[in-house]
């Protein structure tokens, strides 16, 4: 079997942010793969707590500088590069200092969302692929690891679909215990749509839940894997009645886990 090229868009990764269920598989599943022949490239966002000293992180200054207009806002795009020797895998930070230079992930003090969360997932979605683009590198699969992640299908389906590079990839969904109360902007819909993101069943999207955001990002997905035990059901099930190739939550011993990942990927 050829090798496949691998780009991993993860939300979060051990050890730069706290070991959870969802940072331990992204980083497990890159290096898993890896060992196993496949070349792979990872992306996650470089979220303002991650410690940039201990953890060795420099900028890619010839990957840098470009000027994202997200929202009507010029932000720029920064890119930095840091390396796991006990992985050996190298991974690429999207960041940025109006959305990420603040000490925390996803939530603020009080335990709530932050209210623009839509436009960094957006400019993470967006920075990422315009790297990835400066990088000549041209991945197979495209398997993106959190909610946050799920913004890159809409990308590659409806902006980057004619480009050379992203043209014959398949797209792979990790479905996780990662959902997060409440919606986000009332006007996500509308943001889409204004990065050139359109498509009759975008509807769904004017309650942008957490369930309807997957729903949607589901449709463009060749494959969804259940990541996590506790990953819902009811967007399961939606995968399975939409066609789309699912492999369920998998347990037992580490290397079956990760040989059916790799034949999973392979059958796609």
């Amino acid at each position: 079997m050829a090798t496949n090229k691998i780009l991993y868009v993860c939300q979060e990764i051990s050890p730069y942010l706290p070991e959870n269920e969802l940072s331990k598989l992204s980083l497990d599943m890159a290096r898993q793969m890896q060992e196993r022949g496949e070349e792979v490239r990872t992306f996650m966002p470089r979220f303002g707590c991650i410690n940039e000293r201990r953890n060795q992180l420099h900028e890619v200054i010839r990957l840098s500088g470009m000027n994202l207009i997200i929202n009507d806002n010029d932000h720029q795009l920064i890119i930095k590069v840091a390396s796991i020797p006990s992985a050996r895998i190298q991974i690429y930070f999207i960041d940025n200092d109006d959305y990420f230079s603040r000490r925390a992930i996803l939530h603020n003090e009080e335990g709530m969302p932050f209210e623009d969360n839509d436009d960094r997932a957006i400019f993470f979605a967006r920075g990422m692929l315009e790297t990835v683009k400066k990088l000549r590198w041209s991945p197979t699969i495209v398997h993106c690891h959190g909610w946050f992640s799920a913004i890159a299908p809409m990308y590659l389906k409806k902006v980057f679909y004619d480009d050379p590079l992203f043209r014959d990839l398949k797209i792979v969904l990790s479905l996780a215990d990662d959902k997060f109360e409440g919606q986000l902007a009332a006007d996500f819909k509308q943001k889409l749509e204004g990065e050139g993101i359109m498509d009759s069943s975008m509807k769904v999207l004017e309650e942008p839940t957490y369930e309807n955001l997957y729903r949607f990002v589901i449709d463009y997905a060749d494959g969804v894997i259940v990541t996590s035990a506790n990953a819902s059901r009811e967007l399961v099930e939606y995968a399975q009645q939409a066609g789309k190739k699912v492999l369920d939550y998998q347990e037992g011993d580490e290397k079956t886990i990760f040989d059916n990942y790799k034949k999973f990927y392979d059958e796609l």
